[in-house]
């Protein structure tokens, strides 16, 4: 199918549409450019996976009853103990794949993608 211009103008509209109403997609949530909200619920990041800009920031919050942390495991980045509905955020300013971890529970894992 042909992009005609018609078709690119309503995509655009639909993407800012839907990028200004924050909504969720795979456990995140997209809201200001290059700005991701991302879950924590279930003993688990429920983006396993998040991929921002350079310049971009992840903001996750706990929805657990229990104490969570957000740790990168190069030591990049690092929150205190977050308790429920506590939030933490990160900005990353360099290319590069970061994994983090909880270091109450090391089983939860993830990983932020900066190009």
């Amino acid at each position: 199918m042909r992009m005609t211009p018609l078709r690119a103008g309503l995509a655009a509209a639909s993407f800012a549409v839907f990028a200004g109403l924050g909504l969720a997609v795979a456990g995140q949530t997209v809201g200001a450019p290059g700005a991701i909200q991302a879950a924590i619920k279930n003993f688990s990041f429920q983006a396993p996976t998040i991929t921002v800009p350079v310049g971009g920031s992840v903001t996750w919050t706990n929805h657990d009853g229990e104490p969570h942390t957000v740790t990168g495991i190069d030591g990049s980045f690092r929150s205190e103990a977050l308790d429920e509905d506590d939030t933490y955020t990160f900005r990353f300013t360099k290319p590069g794949v970061y994994q983090y971890i909880c270091t109450i529970h090391p089983k939860m894992r993830g990983t932020v993608i900066v190009k």
